[in-house]
Formats: C-alpha cells, sequence, structure tokens
C-alpha cells in the first residue's frame, strides 16, 4: 500500500452514516465531530461518550524473552507488570529524545500487547524489532488484527455492564481482562484519554459494527453519544494529558516533560538511552529545565500551539496545546515554561496572541480532577 493512500476503519461507513465531519488523522480517515463538539465534551464529562480510536497501532511482542526485550527497548520495568495489568510508559532513542508514549498491556506471562500512537505506529515497530536482535521473542505487527473502542464518563460502567458478564467491579484501573461484550470477544481495559472513568474495548474489526451499534443503543437511555477526535483533545487537555507532537517530541527527554518517574533506573540490565537519560535526570536536578504548567486565559483569545508565553517584556516559554475549556468556560493552555515563572499562582504572565501580550494565570495540571 502506498504511503500516501488514507487508510479508513472497520467503523468508516458508520461514521460517515452519522454525518461525521472527518479528517485526516496519522493517515487514517477519522471522525472529529458528530454535531457540537462542545456537546459531545459534556456528554464525556457528564454521562458518556463513544469514540472510535482503530487508528492507534497495536505491536504483539511475544517469546520467552518478551519481559527482557521490554525492559531493554522502553524505559519503564515491564518485567514487573502483573499478567492482566497495564503501565503507561515511553520508548526513547539512545540520546533520551523520546520516539513515543505508549501503553503495555501484560496479556500472559510471556505476550505483551504494546499500543502506540497512531503517528509513531511505525517508528515504535521498527524501534521495536531493531531491538529485538539478539533476544527470544517475536515482535509482530497487529494494527490490522485490531479495532478499538472507547466507552468514556461517567456512566459507562453501567453502559458496559447491561452488554457483559465479565467483572467490572474487579477491574482496576490500568488493567485488563478478556470477556465477552455484546457477543464479541474483546479485550477490556479499563484506560482513557479523558480524565473520566471509562473503557477501551480491543476487537476485531469484523466486530466493530455489531458492538458499536449493541454499546449505542445500551447507552442510548444513559445519554450515551457518539465522540470525534476534537473533544477527546479538549478533554485531554483539561486533564492535563501529554499529546505527542505537542507536550512530547524527539527533542524532549522525559524528565524535561515533567514525566521522569516513567523512567525506571532500579529494573535490571541496561536500556536503550540509559546514560542519557541519567545524564538529564541529574541536569533537572541541578538545573530545573523549563516546567508543565496550566495557563488559563483571563480574557477569551485562545492560545495555540507555538505561541510565545512572555513575563516582563521577555519570553520565558512557549504553548504546546491550547484550547477553550467547556468545562472551566475559559480559554486554557498547557506550556512549557521557565522554572522560575512556574508555581501555581505566578503573576505578570501572557501569552502572545498576534503581538498582544494576553494575561493568563499559572496554575497546576490537571485543570480538571474527575471526583472519586
Amino acid at each position: 500500500m502506498s504511503s500516501t493512500e488514507i487508510r479508513h476503519t472497520a467503523l468508516d461507513a458508520v461514521h460517515r452514516s452519522l454525518g461525521a465531519t472527518m479528517t485526516d488523522f496519522a493517515g487514517w480517515d477519522m471522525p472529529l465531530r458528530y454535531g457540537s463538539e462542545r456537546d459531545e465534551h459534556q456528554a464525556v464529562r457528564t454521562r458518556a461518550g463513544l469514540f472510535d480510536l482503530s487508528h492507534m497501532g497495536e505491536i504483539t511482542v511475544t517469546g520467552p524473552d518478551a519481559a527482557a526485550l521490554l525492559n531493554y527497548a522502553l524505559v519503564g520495568d515491564l518485567a514487573s507488570v502483573g499478567v492482566g495489568r497495564a503501565r503507561y510508559t515511553m520508548i526513547c532513542q539512545a540520546d533520551g529524545g523520546i520516539l513515543d508514549d505508549l501503553i503495555v498491556y501484560r496479556l500472559a506471562d510471556t505476550e505483551y500487547m504494546v499500543v502506540a500512537n497512531a503517528s509513531n505506529a511505525q517508528v515504535v515497530l521498527d524501534a521495536l524489532t531493531e531491538r529485538a536482535a539478539g533476544f527470544d521473542a517475536e515482535v509482530r505487527d497487529d494494527r490490522d488484527a485490531y479495532a478499538l473502542l472507547a466507552v468514556q464518563g461517567p456512566e459507562s460502567p453501567g453502559i458496559l455492564k447491561a452488554v457483559t458478564d465479565a467483572d467490572l467491579d474487579g477491574l482496576k484501573y490500568y488493567a485488563g481482562l478478556p470477556g465477552t461484550v455484546a457477543g464479541v470477544p474483546a479485550l477490556i481495559a479499563r484506560t482513557g484519554y479523558t480524565g473520566e472513568d471509562g473503557f477501551e474495548l480491543f476487537v476485531k474489526p469484523e466486530h466493530a459494527v455489531q458492538l458499536w451499534e449493541a454499546l449505542l443503543a445500551a447507552g442510548s437511555a444513559a445519554g450515551l453519544v457518539p465522540c470525534g477526535l476534537s473533544c477527546r483533545d479538549t478533554l485531554r487537555l483539561e486533564a492535563g494529558m501529554p499529546l505527542y507532537g505537542h507536550e512530547l517530541t524527539t527533542g524532549l527527554t522525559p524528565f524535561d516533560a515533567g514525566l521522569g518517574r516513567v523512567v525506571k533506573f532500579g529494573k535490571e540490565g541496561d536500556f536503550v538511552g540509559r546514560e542519557a537519560l541519567a545524564q538529564a535526570a541529574e541536569r533537572a536536578e541541578a538545573r530545573p529545565p523549563r516546567v508543565l504548567v496550566g495557563l488559563i486565559a483571563e480574557g477569551r483569545r485562545v492560545p495555540r500551539a507555538g505561541y510565545a508565553v512572555v513575563a516582563g517584556g521577555e519570553v520565558i516559554g512557549e504553548v504546546t496545546s491550547g484550547a477553550p475549556s467547556p468545562t472551566l468556560g475559559k480559554p486554557l493552555a498547557i506550556a512549557y515554561v521557565d522554572a522560575a515563572h512556574a508555581a501555581p499562582g505566578s503573576t505578570g504572565v501572557g501569552v502572545d496572541i498576534r503581538g498582544s501580550h494576553e494575561p493568563y494565570e499559572v496554575v497546576a495540571l490537571p485543570f480538571y480532577k474527575r471526583a472519586k
């Protein structure tokens, strides 16, 4: 297949029948919104939303050395993840730069599923394949083997319970279990990217439409609505969750991004980037790099990625993500700023929006935290 040919998920016809506005996202034709992105956002915060995330990249790692390979290839300690659990981690270059952030599920003793961002799936696959040399493990491209649906929001447990007899009450956050949902075999994971409780369902592509329709029917009384990528972005922004290409890049190490906790120096053996990351950790401790903070607008103008953050006439940082917040009713931004201006409540900070320095309040992330 040519690299320029756009890919379609198994739910493509469903999205079109629902009148979705489609967009090219990482080479996939994906629903941006079905109606009002604000309404979709509010549905996830107060009721539930249904997402097609089939553009994400699934890579299976199997074999006697699967755990050892992942411990070498990634910065986290994947050998210590229990079967049925998941872990947020990263894959870095030898110089410590972030290639992607990942969720890794341990499906069995010698079987893992690595879920990469759509835009980086090939890069991650290539890196894992290259790093597998010398390990008794197989790296398999399973991107075409799965469709991925997500039900997110406070009503999601009740909706899913209506169509599965799996033990959802016993399913912890960042855990997954095999089960049957609406008659379809699925890996049911309690994960998500919205700041709400919710589930991600990995199924065969040929079962995607049946599952989507069953979930919509089961959730109609609870107010479940189809949701596109646009509200997924505002939801993750409010929840302070990083997006690759914005808060995370190859030009940053996990320590630069304030996510040094994902790097596990205590695990056995060497791993790619260990030396560079140890130096990055020392630098961050001696002289804190720019800090990732939240900015809340005092006015109505919306900041965008790349806009300069200013104080006292000097550039002190850069916006990485910005959007109007449906929950807070104000424009928000995530930005990297100099440590001297990173404390919550720091005053005199603004964003340069087309030459005008708009005032912003510095706050700790996340902007939004759901009630437990």
